[in-house]
């Protein structure tokens, strides 16, 4: 069974703009996919993926399986890392699965909000790709509350480590690259833990900070039924009983909570 989940921030990034009455999206620099909200690494985050790719290299346990958000910059972060994987496992060894449930987070709008590259492009930029036919959940284009951003993060979450659970392999630690407020969630789904308060500070997400979470029950147990989620119905994400203190998957806890100690400039861009 899958025994720990790792989860990161991408580095720090160029910007982009939207405007609020016509929803069109643009970015002063030409992003590598043409879509204006998917921005590389600014140089700065560049320096901050090496550094994190160092300490990635080093935890315990190591990593089995890597997982990302579809954005350039959540892809671009985990590059310095695979990259330093492949020549110690071998290119055919490592791959990076991308899964658009772990994409950003764009609040609801009346407008569509930008999708991301497809699997297609991606693979220009990047090796080792790898994208199921079906993906777990797509977030809808019309944006997302909160609430609906939490739970899709844990319907997301759910599937993984069902997947993870039942592979032959046996992996023990995934690792999973995606955004801000993708990461709060993901600490909130995972332990089971959401604050009356949605603005609370509690899980930290800064550029490349680095979380650990190890479950809370490493017995084999069989996962609860779980409605599928359905493509023409994407704003109604089916429940699976996260909250309360429960957790995905029998709940895990927080050992490492956005730690910044490996990154030269340390916390930087909390959200």
């Amino acid at each position: 069974m899958l025994e720990v989940i790792y989860v990161v921030r991408h580095g720090y990034r160029s910007n982009w703009v939207v405007d609020p009455q016509t929803g069109e999206y643009s970015s002063n620099v030409r992003t590598p996919t043409g879509i204006p909200s998917d921005p590389a690494l600014a140089s700065y985050g560049v320096l901050q993926a090496q550094q994190l790719a160092d300490h990635l290299l080093q935890v315990e346990p190591p990593v089995d399986l890597v997982y990302s958000s579809p954005f350039y910059r959540c892809i671009q972060t985990l590059a310095p890392f695979t990259d330093a994987l492949a020549q110690r496992k071998g290119t055919d060894k490592v791959r990076v699965h991308i899964e658009p449930g772990l994409g950003e987070f764009y609040g609801l709008a009346r407008f569509d909000h930008p999708s991301p590259a497809t699997i297609e492009v991606l693979n220009t930029h990047f090796p080792h790709l790898y994208a199921e036919k079906d993906p777990v959940i797509v977030p809808s284009t019309k944006g997302e509350s909160i609430p609906q951003l939490h739970d899709r993060i844990a319907y997301c979450l759910h599937h993984l480590v069902k997947r993870m659970d039942t592979d032959p392999n046996g992996p023990k630690a995934l690792l999973i690259c995606t955004h801000a407020a993708a990461m709060i969630a993901i600490g909130r789904a995972l332990t089971g833990r959401m604050p009356k308060e949605e603005s609370e500070e509690d899980f930290k997400c800064f550029t490349c900070s680095f979380s650990k979470f190890t479950r809370r029950q490493t017995e084999a147990q069989v996962a609860p039924h779980v409605a599928p989620w359905e493509p023409e119905q994407a704003d109604s994400v089916p429940d699976v009983a996260w909250r309360e203190g429960k957790g995905v998957a029998g709940g895990w806890s927080c050992e490492i909570n956005g730690d910044c100690s490996f990154l030269q400039g340390g916390e930087e861009r909390g959200w």
